[in-house]
């Protein structure tokens, strides 16, 4: 018997329906979007109407479309929920990202369930038990290592889906409080306010200042592209770009760049991408030229290295050049570059502060920004907008994607029939009466049936050809071809439906032991179901989750994988307590786990 070759996903994020169809036609196997609430991007919710039009679009070409609705959930919220999730399932939807267990509590419709990276699935304990207790993938943390990974995946069969792309949280996901702590904001909840990307001073116990008013949590964004076969042979299957938030052309940019590396790589290997069709870009996609803050896999392969981005929180965009010399109105850089008119600018001033500006003009090697000051000989040039890309990107036509398809011509008792198939074997037909009578010029005949029959341009299909069986070269009227070419695919649109693949996951409780046996803040349990969830399968919630009102003063806000001392030159050195200090003064105590390479931070105790 021949195996079902492995199927690859490309992931992408839609911060609404018309970048959900943006990134389908771009050639994503999957979205990802927030419905109107309970999403973990509270500005990204979308209604019902929306999503179920994204889903009708992304189904066309037996692509998927995921709803997050992964945020913990009061008491109150579980009822709200659950009519969310059973009008969700009533429009199509393939599959379901939550973060709360006291849903599985309910009597939820059949949809695939997949848990959260919010979930903490930082074990393969932990993973196991997920897929025991019924779901059907996990979302891995950003922080696991490829041997981790391959690990897992040698001792469970639940789907992995990893992060390849996008903004990277400094904390553990589900495990930072930090928002929620400083300011009543919770990350668990869809409405953090990203203190991570905020200015801090690392002091000691002396009041000795170690690195002065810095982004010292902030990240530089992920990117794993140059790892993507690694993962699949460590057993990934889907690849999630991040962005709930991000604009059309990141979206774009981004998705057609990830889709022209896995496509490199299947095409010599056995496994398949998941959906039909194929994309033609108008646009050759960088991810240097949409949001950015650099690049880092964050220790994917090895130690964690030059992961921080402690000058900017804010998008570079692509490395220019140096500034050599400096005039009145005007800048010359040290090497060749293309710059031009409407390109945004940035660079560093003599103070580290980061400063931008437009180019009004280029003349030569000389640039003419909208504004000069700040800028000094020896300044690198970054490009954080441009223009002729981003017109490019915006396009009708910067992507396209289509299914191919055969036609065949055939001869009926009392008229004509056309057969269209699709790359993957589904054939609709469509027959029509029609009279017949032999044409008089017919290489002409035999042309105009071959350009009327192939004409599918305003459709999802290409025609990659036509052929007949027909016992006589007859003359057909436009009318007649067009009619049987619209009808058979039409035709082909039903059959393609009827075999669109779905799955059904009934959910069946259990009493499948978790992996510990007591839960406290760090557990998320904010519900009575998420208690009754844990209870049935053998652990005592000691203390319910931060958002329930807990006080977080001196308890562990964030745990990371990112360590300050490490990045900063001190790992292995004596520098006794450390603590970050915000600019409104409160004062966070770090620990550090030396053995296990991991920081993490406490709230102020007053």
């Amino acid at each position: 018997m021949t195996s079902t070759p492995k199927q690859i996903e490309l992931l992408a994020p839609a911060k609404n329906a018309a970048i959900g169809k943006a990134a389908i036609n771009c050639g994503a196997d999957a979205v990802y979007i927030s419905s109107e609430k309970f999403g973990a991007r509270e500005q990204a919710g979308n209604s019902l109407a929306d999503i179920e039009t994204l889903v009708s679009h992304a189904h066309l070409y037996y692509a998927r479309v995921y709803v997050a609705l992964n945020t913990l959930l009061t008491d109150r919220e579980l009822d709200e929920a659950f009519s969310m999730i059973t009008a969700l399932a009533s429009i199509g939807i393939d599959g379901l990202i939550i973060q709360d267990p006291g849903l599985l509590e309910l009597p939820l419709p059949p949809i695939p369930l997949f848990a959260s990276t919010q979930m903490n699935n930082d074990s393969l304990e932990k993973i196991l038990f997920l897929e025991k207790v019924g779901f059907s993938r996990v979302i891995l943390p950003r922080e696991m290592t490829l041997a981790e990974i391959a690990d897992i995946r040698s001792k469970t069969s639940i789907d992995l889906e990893c992060f390849i792309q996008g903004a990277l949280c400094v904390g553990y996901s589900g495990q930072c409080y930090l928002s929620y702590a400083c300011g009543g904001r919770s990350a668990n909840r869809g409405n953090c306010a990203q203190p991570c990307r905020r200015v801090y001073s690392l002091v000691n116990s002396k009041g000795t200042v170690l690195a002065r008013e810095k982004h010292l949590l902030s990240l530089k964004d992920l990117n794993r592209s140059g790892s993507l076969e690694s993962l699949i042979d460590a057993g990934v299957s889907s690849f999630k770009i991040e962005g709930r938030l991000k604009d059309i052309a990141y979206v774009k940019n981004t998705v057609g760049y990830h889709r022209k590396q896995l496509d490199a790589i299947l095409s010599g290997r056995k496994e398949t991408r998941s959906s039909s069709g194929e994309t033609t870009l108008g646009f050759t996609p960088n991810p240097q030229k949409t949001f950015n803050r650099g690049f880092t896999d964050f220790g994917l392969k090895g130690p964690l290295a030059q992961a921080s981005s402690h000058d900017t929180p804010k998008s570079l965009g692509e490395k220019i050049g140096k500034v050599e010399k400096v005039g009145s109105y005007h800048f010359t850089l040290a090497s060749p570059h293309d710059l031009h008119n409407g390109d945004g600018i940035c660079f560093f001033d003599e103070n580290g502060v980061l400063t931008g500006s437009v180019v009004n003009t280029v003349s030569g090697v000389r640039v003419y920004p909208d504004k000069m000051a700040g800028l000094t000989p020896r300044a690198v040039i970054y490009r954080n907008h441009d223009h002729a890309f981003l017109k490019t990107l915006a396009a009708k036509d910067s992507c396209e994607r289509k299914i191919a398809i055969s036609l065949t011509l055939n001869e009926t008792q009392d008229g004509f029939s056309l057969t269209a198939q699709d790359e993957e074997g589904h054939a609709g037909t469509f027959s029509m009466a029609a009279p017949k009578q032999a044409a008089e010029k017919k290489t002409l005949a035999e042309e105009t049936i071959a350009k009327q029959l192939s004409k599918v341009h305003d459709t999802i299909f290409s025609c990659r050809g036509v052929t007949h069986t027909l016992r006589e070269t007859y003359f057909f009227p436009m009318s007649l071809l067009n009619s049987l070419r619209r009808g058979a695919v039409a035709r082909l649109l039903e059959v393609r439906e009827e075999h669109r693949p779905r799955v059904a996951t009934p959910l069946h409780a259990n009493e499948i032991p978790f992996p510990e046996a007591t839960l406290d803040y760090r557990g998320n349990c904010l519900n009575q179901k998420a208690v009754v969830f844990y209870k049935r399968h053998g652990v005592k919630v000691v203390e319910m989750a931060a958002e329930s009102g807990l006080s977080m003063r001196d308890r562990i806000v964030m745990r990371s994988k990112y360590c300050i001392k490490g990045d900063l030159g001190f790992c292995k050195k004596e520098t006794g307590p450390l603590f970050l200090v915000d600019q409104e003064g409160r004062k966070y105590r770090l620990e550090f786990d030396c053995a296990s390479c991991c920081m993490s931070v406490l709230a102020p105790d007053r």
